[in-house]
C-alpha cells in the first residue's frame, strides 16, 4: 500500500481533540452525575468518541476494500478519515445522534460505497463488511481494559464505560444478519442469487423493521441489551459504571 494513500484529515485530528477536551472536563469534575462540569464532559466525551468510532468504523470497511482491490476509495476520500466523507448530515449524523440522545441505541450513522465488483474474491468482500464492526469491538474492549488498568478519576471513569458499551452495542446490531447491516454483508457473497436479490428488495427497509422492534417490543430490546452487557462483561467492562456514565450523558431524564 502507498505510504500516501491513508491520510488522516485534520477533521479527524479536531474531533479527537474534542474528544480529549470532554475527558478533560469530566475529569476534573465534582463525582456527582448532577454536576455540570461533569456532565458536560461525559456528554462531550460520548458524542466525541461516538463520532471518532464512526470514522474508524467505516475507516476500516474503505481500508479493507482497498486492499481487496478497489482502488476507488482513494478517490472518494475514504482513507483520509474525514466523517464527513461517510456521512450524510441528516440521515448519517442528525438522526442516529438523536436516537442516541433518546434510547442509548448507537444506530449505524455512516456509509461507503464499496465497488465490490473490484475486490478480488468473496472472502474480501465479506473481510470488507465485517472490519467495521470489529473496529466497534476493537474499540470497546481497549476502553474497557484502560479503565480496569489506569487509574482515573470516576467521573471519567463511567463516561469512558459508557462509551465502551456503546461500542460493543454498535457491534453487536451491526453483526446481525439483517439486509441493509453488516453482517449480511458479509454473508451475502456465500448467498444463492435468488436470496441476494430478496436482500437487495429488503435492503432499504429491513433495518427500519428492526430499529421499530428495538424500540416498540419491550421484549426484544431487553434481549438485545442482555446480549449487549453480556459480551460487555466478558470484554471485561463494568455494567455499572457503564449505567452511570449513561445516567451522566442523559443527564435530561
Amino acid at each position: 500500500m502507498q505510504r500516501s494513500a491513508v491520510r488522516p484529515s485534520p477533521v479527524f485530528f479536531g474531533i479527537l481533540a474534542l474528544t480529549v477536551v470532554g475527558g478533560l472536563l469530566a475529569a476534573f469534575g465534582e463525582p456527582r452525575t448532577d454536576d455540570t462540569m461533569t456532565v458536560a464532559g461525559v456528554f462531550i466525551l460520548v458524542v466525541g468518541g461516538w463520532a471518532l468510532s464512526l470514522t474508524l468504523h467505516e475507516f476500516g470497511h474503505a481500508f479493507v476494500a482497498y486492499k481487496g482491490g478497489d482502488y476507488e476509495v482513494v478517490s472518494k476520500g475514504y482513507l483520509n478519515m474525514d466523517v464527513r466523507r461517510y456521512t450524510d448530515p441528516v440521515l448519517s449524523l442528525l438522526l442516529p445522534l438523536l436516537f442516541l440522545l433518546i434510547g442509548g441505541i448507537p444506530l449505524p450513522g455512516g456509509a461507503v460505497w464499496i465497488n465490490r465488483w473490484a475486490l478480488r474474491n468473496r472472502a474480501f468482500a465479506s473481510w470488507t463488511s465485517l472490519a467495521g464492526p470489529l473496529t466497534n469491538l476493537l474499540f470497546g474492549i481497549a476502553l474497557a481494559v484502560v479503565v480496569q488498568l489506569v487509574p482515573m478519576p470516576v467521573t471519567l471513569f463511567i463516561g469512558l464505560s459508557f462509551l465502551s458499551l456503546l461500542q460493543i452495542a454498535t457491534f453487536v446490531l451491526n453483526i446481525l444478519p439483517v439486509p441493509g447491516l453488516d453482517g449480511y454483508g458479509a454473508i451475502e457473497p456465500y448467498l444463492s442469487p435468488d436470496a441476494r436479490e430478496f436482500g437487495a428488495k429488503a435492503r432499504p427497509w429491513a433495518p427500519l423493521i428492526l430499529f421499530a422492534l428495538l424500540f416498540a417490543v419491550p421484549t426484544v430490546g431487553a434481549t438485545f441489551w442482555e446480549v449487549v452487557y453480556w459480551l460487555y462483561g466478558v470484554c471485561g467492562g463494568n455494567a455499572y459504571m457503564a449505567r452511570l456514565g449513561g445516567q451522566t450523558f442523559q443527564f435530561w431524564r
